[in-house]
């Protein structure tokens, strides 16, 4: 059942604000940061603010106030320090920071105004690659751990889907496709519900004057034929999380293959991590492998394949 988590061990602390577990004892000791409760066993217990304690500490810590420093300021005087950091900061991991510090505190308003900072000085290309793919990758270990909930992983990633939806709203409505002669059809297979990857594909393959048609999570292959219709060179693109899993997935590809791509030429584009439990010597040629979106965007613009 999803939670939200609001007790923490000092090992989740250090997974989540990177400070080793020996520091944060002695911040504790030496300077009284911290209350944690104790167990019977007199085991250490953290509760949710002083998760947020330690990450406003954190990001003023990395940002050069010297810890003795930290310790001597009010209470009220240090989260709006660090949202004035955050804010004024070009660094990545600055902004990842603030951005993992309102997912902790279900702040929106503190992602918002990260997130118009950062977009002042970058593009949203620079933004989902270099600070959201990095943040979730973080997040998605952290998961995985028990250092966050479901909760928090579920609202941090529907407010960057929210930014998502909104550039490529943007760019159906101010700019007409160039070339009609190749369509871009993205979508997930069935049970794969990571959608983040694909949907910045979709809104990136619309800025290069493509038309696209996105058909969104959990789809069957069998459900993709409809398309074949189309009179146009088809370009099937997706993004593999956890689903087809490494049993099955080249027997997939083969279905694929067989049932979309062998009679009319369409090509598939495969991103995710996935794709490392895939038999390159069974791979059809016309199925082409992406280690990342970052290298999507260079063959994209780069191979003649997609252009």
């Amino acid at each position: 059942m999803s939670r939200v988590k609001n007790n923490f061990s000092i090992k989740d602390l250090e997974n989540i604000s990177g400070i080793k577990a020996h520091t944060i004892r002695i911040w504790e000791k030496r300077y009284q940061l911290l209350s944690p409760d104790r167990t019977d066993t007199n085991i250490r217990r953290y509760s949710l603010s002083s998760l947020q304690e330690l990450l406003n500490i954190t990001l003023l810590y990395n940002h050069g106030f010297k810890i003795s420093k930290i310790a001597s300021l009010d209470q009220q005087e240090i989260p709006i320090l660090v949202r004035e950091i955050a804010l004024k900061s070009n660094s990545e991991q600055v902004s990842i920071n603030a951005l993992k510090l309102s997912m902790v505190n279900f702040d929106t308003v503190l992602f918002d105004a990260t997130y118009e900072e950062i977009i002042l000085h970058n593009d949203f290309d620079f933004i989902f690659i270099n600070i959201f793919m990095p943040l979730m990758n973080e997040l998605g270990i952290l998961w995985q751990t028990n250092a966050i909930s479901p909760s928090h992983e579920h609202f941090i990633t529907n407010l960057i889907k929210q930014k998502i939806h909104i550039q490529t709203e943007f760019l159906q409505k101010e700019y007409l496709p160039q070339h009609n002669n190749k369509i871009f059809v993205l979508y997930l297979p069935e049970d794969e519900i990571h959608e983040l990857g694909i949907l910045f594909l979709n809104y990136f393959i619309l800025k290069f004057g493509y038309r696209t048609i996105f058909l969104g999570q959990s789809l069957q292959t069998e459900s993709l034929e409809t398309l074949l219709s189309y009179n146009a060179e088809l370009c099937f693109v997706t993004y593999l999380t956890v689903e087809p899993n490494k049993e099955i997935i080249d027997q997939y590809l083969y279905d694929f293959h067989q049932r979309i791509l062998k009679q009319n030429g369409a090509r598939l584009a495969i991103m995710g991590p996935q794709q490392v439990h895939i038999d390159l010597a069974k791979l059809p040629s016309n199925i082409h492998l992406f280690k990342n979106v970052n290298a999507f965007q260079q063959k994209f613009l780069e191979a003649s394949i997609f252009v």
